[in-house]
């Protein structure tokens, strides 16, 4: 669920900013105007049966594909022989833009944290200069009391109307330190934000960018797992101020390294990024640069190990291939890893299989410029802002809405606004089964109180994707199962085969890309020891 760039928690506290969540990759069923995915790539035909490769990376999503970059770029010496397999006849997992009549939009992620891990992966593929950045300035808004209320974004945190007087008092004496200490179980986002900043500081804000970022249940989603650099705040520094004047204290005694004279300049302020062609810009560029390196229409039936190598069998379109590696890197989701790996991990398996993905649909829809409430036009007469978040006890059934024609250039006709609404999550599983009609009626009906003039005309139908399985909940226990889940691998003598993807990584575009890079290293490094 892409709404990181409304970041209530971290713009309360200052705290380091949270990700870009990455929807997980999932069988789709879609309804739209354009029949045109970007970033196919044709199979390989090339590659022989019983070929040997030092690693071999299951999955073309943006976690593979990163990790298969830096590998090419950085270790290429060490891992010469390298694949990239995909079950898809393309690339990009569920990063999937589309373009017809006018607009262009984005089926899954709709945009990612400028970090420097994004930046390198752009640099090293050709387009960092098709970067588009969001303006840090546009208002977030979360929607309360019948109206549209800005999100504090720094010197109007003490001003802003979100919270009431007490409210704000209560999260400021909390995070100083005047709160319950921390306890020993592992605490729930719920359980953690109320404890902390009070209950007003959960119902108004955290609830409703849980439901942005996971489409989650924060009673059931853990504060160590989702959001773990909050989460150490108050475990490093006894409280979440003391937290990050210890933070500050440590980065003043190590001087951060330089940064590469390559990368583009870091964006000022909180803003998010995108590419002019979207976002499948950048998995598309990657496996260009790749090359043969990758091949699509390959689904993996199943893995074994022999001797210092695994075996990895293939139903492709040339028929069934089977390769070697020396080194294996899962990155697909936690349910397709667990159905791999049951017979022989059943322990693992079965954790693996227990992580949810509930399902969510991603609604773009289309109004004219006029159907927008005048209140919510900026002095330059469009639509001003990110986007918006909608608390579950706000009688409004949608998630939230982004302004995605307000967010980047080149996404809309002239004269109209596009609005991509999500909708769905853990706590409304029946958005799997409802027809697309019902859901778009829902998610206009929820506009017209908010955005919408109640008079304007239907909206123009953009596109409705149903994602059964959406985003994997990093509910309570989530860390000590994917720690239990790569001991059972290593315990067994299979350390060789790397878990990865966003249950691991975490549901940000950002942090599958960072991990991509760290796991990179981990698999040339286990590479390296066998040939010494």
């Amino acid at each position: 669920m892409p709404f990181t760039h409304l970041k209530p928690l971290n713009r309360l506290l200052g705290s380091p900013r949270a990700r870009h969540p990455h929807v997980a990759p999932q069988a789709v069923s879609v309804t739209n105007t354009s029949t045109t995915r970007p970033g196919g790539r044709s199979s390989a035909p090339g590659i022989p049966g019983d070929a040997e490769y030092d690693v071999v990376i299951v999955g073309a999503g943006i976690s593979g594909l990163t990790t298969a970059q830096a590998l090419a770029k950085q270790y290429s010496d060490a891992v010469p022989r390298l694949l990239v397999t995909e079950a898809r006849d393309c690339v990009g997992g569920n990063i999937i833009t589309r373009r017809d009549g006018g607009y262009q939009w984005e089926e899954g992620p709709n945009s990612f944290q400028p970090s420097d891990a994004v930046l390198r992966a752009a640099v090293d593929a050709g387009v960092a200069d098709r970067l588009v950045l969001g303006d840090p300035k546009a208002p977030r808004y979360v929607y309360w009391g019948g109206r549209l209320r800005a999100t504090p974004s720094g010197p109007d945190v003490l001003t802003f109307d979100l919270l009431s007087l007490w409210g704000k008092l209560r999260a400021g004496l909390g995070a100083a330190g005047f709160k319950a200490p921390l306890p020993e179980r592992e605490e729930s986002v719920k359980e953690f934000v109320t404890r902390n900043l009070g209950e007003e500081v959960f119902q108004r804000l955290i609830e409703p960018f849980c439901s942005g970022v996971y489409a989650g249940d924060p009673a059931k989603l853990s504060m160590k797992a989702a959001f773990g650099k909050v989460y150490d705040l108050e475990k490093g520094g006894g409280s979440i101020v003391g937290g990050v004047l210890a933070l500050m204290k440590a980065r003043k005694q190590k001087p951060p390294e330089p940064r590469p004279a390559d990368l583009p300049p870091k964006p000022k302020g909180q803003t998010v990024g995108s590419f002019d062609k979207g976002l499948v810009t950048l998995p598309s560029a990657i496996a260009e640069e790749l090359g043969d390196r990758v091949v699509t229409g390959w689904k993996l039936e199943s893995i074994d190990r022999s001797g210092d190598r695994f075996q990895l069998t293939y139903d492709t379109p040339q028929g069934r291939k089977k390769v070697s590696a020396r080194s294996v890197a899962l990155t697909v989701p936690a349910y397709t890893a667990a159905s791999l790996l049951e017979s022989r991990f059943p322990k693992l398996g079965k954790a693996l299989s227990s992580i949810y993905y509930p399902p969510v649909a991603s609604v773009a829809l289309s109004y004219p410029e006029t159907a927008i409430l005048p209140e919510r036009l900026g002095s330059d007469g469009h639509l001003a802002g990110f986007g918006q978040l909608h608390p579950r006890t706000q009688g409004v059934t949608t998630l939230g809405t982004i302004y995605a024609s307000s967010l980047f250039p080149g996404r809309v006709p002239e004269g109209k606004v596009l609005l991509l609404s999500y909708f769905g999550g853990a706590t409304n599983t029946r958005v799997a089964t409802m027809p697309h009609g019902e859901i778009v009626s829902q998610v206009d009906k929820d506009l017209r109180k908010m955005l919408i003039r109640s008079d304007a005309e239907s909206p123009h139908t953009v596109n409705v994707t149903v994602w059964p399985r959406a985003i994997p909940q990093f509910n309570v226990g989530h860390t000590d199962l994917i720690q239990e889940a790569k001991d059972d691998l290593a315990s067994q003598g299979w350390q060789g085969l790397h878990l990865g993807g966003n249950y691991v990584a975490g549901v940000a575009l950002g942090k599958c890309m960072e991990a991509g890079y760290k796991q990179a290293a981990e698999l040339a490094s286990h590479v390296k020891s066998l040939a010494t």
